[in-house]
């Protein structure tokens, strides 16, 4: 998350609170979940970041669900814009354990790029992390901690799973660019949005920091449809002063997740 870190260390949070229509555009293969988004770079320090990196775009996020005898959730994160390049997270999750198996995020802007993915060994307790750049490609390997691990994108999905039984604040760990960070996940004010025309009550929930340990110098935030299909509204990944907030726009597939009750 280094240059997301770079991108949104910028300015101070500003949340938007109107209401949005959204497209439903059920369709494509009876396993894959497709949300699209509006994003852009909120607060007040905004331009400066525009000097190096896109403050506004698309993005789109995408599950696509085991069938058969496969076992891994692959769920990924896109942001585009008119420049040239992308931001990207991915993960795998085991359908069984709920175990994250594997986490990357990788960018590409203009003439910069990185790239790195993280495979989590549980039988031999080990994380194994690959890094790249256009210059030079490097590895490590870092024992594997016991408590439950995700990242950004496999924590948004146990809160979507999760969500009518998060009452109280819960503690678990963020790994974030080769570090694991403890944090709290935490439910957060209700909203309503607007969708396809129909108010609908949205869940909030919130990704801290926990007091103690390495501290962790972002934060995530999620609304989600207070409904079997949990679709998540909004999302805003927070970085120091500043925060990259996500505006769901259409629902393209809608084989949703068969959430925990």
């Amino acid at each position: 998350m280094r240059p997301l870190r770079h991108l949104l260390a910028m300015g101070a949070l500003l949340i938007a609170t109107s209401a949005f229509a959204v497209d439903l555009n059920c369709g494509g293969p009876s396993n894959v979940e497709l949300f699209k988004y509006s994003w852009r770079l909120r607060g007040g320090l905004s331009w400066v970041a525009g000097l190096v990196f896109p403050t506004a775009g698309v993005g789109e996020m995408k599950t696509t669900y085991p069938q058969g005898n496969a076992g891994l959730i692959d769920s990924s994160l896109l942001l585009t814009s008119k420049v040239p390049g992308f931001y990207a997270y991915e993960t795998q999750i085991d359908e069984a354990t709920q175990k994250t198996m594997m986490t990357y995020h990788g960018y590409a802007w203009k003439d910069k790029s990185r790239k790195e993915r993280t495979n989590f060994d549980y039988a031999k307790k080990q994380a194994v992390i690959h890094k790249e750049t256009p210059q030079k490609q490097w590895g490590s390997v870092q024992p594997l901690p016991p408590e439950q691990i995700h990242d950004i994108v496999s924590a948004i999905y146990y809160i979507r799973q999760n969500a009518p039984n998060i009452k109280a604040p819960v503690t678990t760990n963020i790994y974030s660019d080769g570090d694991l960070y403890p944090v709290i996940l935490k439910p957060d004010e209700r909203r309503v949005f607007n969708i396809a025309g129909q108010n609908v009550g949205a869940l909030g929930f919130a990704i801290v920091d926990a007091p103690g340990g390495r501290k962790w110098p972002g934060g995530v935030k999620v609304w989600i449809s207070d409904d079997a299909r949990r679709i998540p509204f909004r999302i805003e990944i927070q970085q120091s002063m500043a925060s990259l907030q996500l505006e769901l726009t259409s629902v393209e597939s809608c084989a949703f997740m068969q959430a925990a009750k």
